[in-house]
């Protein structure tokens, strides 16, 4: 990839690293998360205004960014691409959130004024459900005992356990950007993987 002279040095440097990373280093995903991770929370936190909101859609705008890395053009900064996946994503997040929201107080009026109350379902599983959900599950976590070790352990960790990314570079002694990175790797080869078993569960 080629190095754009009107970018500044910082941005030199995130070219260089966008390329490792497509020839396969994963040190050059970890670092590219560690360079935005704190910059691009803070910046969806100010939309969501809920934490755990905002980390899971940071790790998601990643995510997203990775794996359209091929796609990136050093027209512009990887800086300004990245923030853009991430401003989108929350915006999509947003308005998904406001269309499933729906007042319970709310009737609707008829055309002689009178209202008629809207019947609000339960959202939890009938009984056909919760027995798919458990088969998920199981087929789920068989799946996962199919992985590789290091990435076996962190999904462990983190979705078992319920570990957060701090407690989980603390056990495996590893940055909290490379823990980031390769839960990403992990998530997606888990991910690939239940498609391919879609038909049992």
């Amino acid at each position: 990839m080629a190095i754009e002279s009107k970018f500044s040095p910082r941005a030199q440097e995130d070219l260089q690293l966008v390329s490792a990373a497509l020839e396969g280093d994963n040190n050059a995903y970890a670092n590219l998360m560690s360079r935005y991770k704190d910059s691009i929370y803070f910046m969806v936190l100010k939309m969501v205004h809920n934490r755990d909101d905002a980390d899971d859609l940071t790790m998601e705008a990643f995510g997203k960014a990775f794996k359209n890395l091929a796609k990136y053009s050093p027209e512009y900064a990887f800086s300004t691409w990245l923030f853009k996946i991430a401003t989108n994503n929350c915006i999509d997040y947003i308005r998904k959130k406001r269309i499933s929201t729906l007042s319970i107080d709310k009737s609707n009026e008829q055309d002689d004024g009178s209202k008629i109350p809207i019947n609000i379902s339960s959202d939890g599983p009938n009984p056909e459900q919760s027995i798919i959900k458990e088969q998920r599950k199981k087929v789920a976590r068989a799946l996962v005992e199919e992985l590789n070790p290091k990435y076996k352990i962190l999904i462990e960790l983190r979705y078992f356990k319920e570990s957060s990314y701090e407690e989980i570079g603390t056990e495996l002694n590893l940055p909290l950007g490379t823990v980031k990175a390769q839960l990403f790797r992990a998530k997606e080869l888990l991910s690939n993987a239940i498609k391919k078993t879609k038909d049992r569960i």
